[in-house]
């Protein structure tokens, strides 16, 4: 199991481990999580980039994505937290903190992402100060915007890609 780092009412958050690859290989072959991903293929060998890059934050900044898994089981429900990225596509977005969460499909609809985002923001809070986080979010995925509106995050632009629009968010400094 995970070193285990917190505990909400319904999830325990982990940091990444090895053993964790084969969760995002199956949360990531499910299209619907994609769609809003930038909506390409991925591959078990991306999936294990994904891995590293997550434990990368973590190591290199003290704080990154967690592995969110029902409380108390090994049910693995998906990925939430403050990492570190370097985007080099969006201002605001390069050399800063980031929120970001996915969630297996049969865990959409159920408050897990607000409830994950409020636990990783809250540690991250006390751990590193009240600082500027953004994210990023497809337009068209109304149920993200939603949580990131719930935990404080509002619009400061937007970016167009190549097959979508993203909302640039923020929740500045306090």
């Amino acid at each position: 199991m995970n070193a285990l780092v917190l505990s909400t009412e319904r999830l325990d958050l982990s940091l990444p481990a090895p053993h964790d690859h084969s969760s995002l290989v199956a949360m990531m072959a499910d299209d619907a999580v994609r769609r809003n991903l930038g909506n390409r293929p991925t591959s078990k060998a991306d999936e294990y980039n994904r891995l590293a890059r997550h434990a990368g934050s973590w190591a290199l900044y003290g704080y990154g994505s967690f592995m969110c898994r029902l409380h108390g089981t090994d049910t693995f429900v998906g990925i939430c937290g403050v990492f570190h990225s370097w985007r080099g596509f969006a201002e605001g977005l390069d050399d800063t903190p980031e929120l970001g969460y996915s969630l297996m499909r049969p865990f959409w609809g159920q408050g897990l992402a607000t409830e994950a985002g409020r636990a990783a923001l809250a540690w991250f809070d006390a751990e590193h100060g009240l600082r500027r986080i953004a994210c990023m979010i497809n337009e068209a995925n109304i149920a993200s915007l939603s949580v990131a509106g719930k935990l404080g995050f509002v619009h400061y632009g937007t970016y167009a890609g190549d097959a979508e629009t993203l909302a640039l968010l923020e929740r500045p400094a306090r």
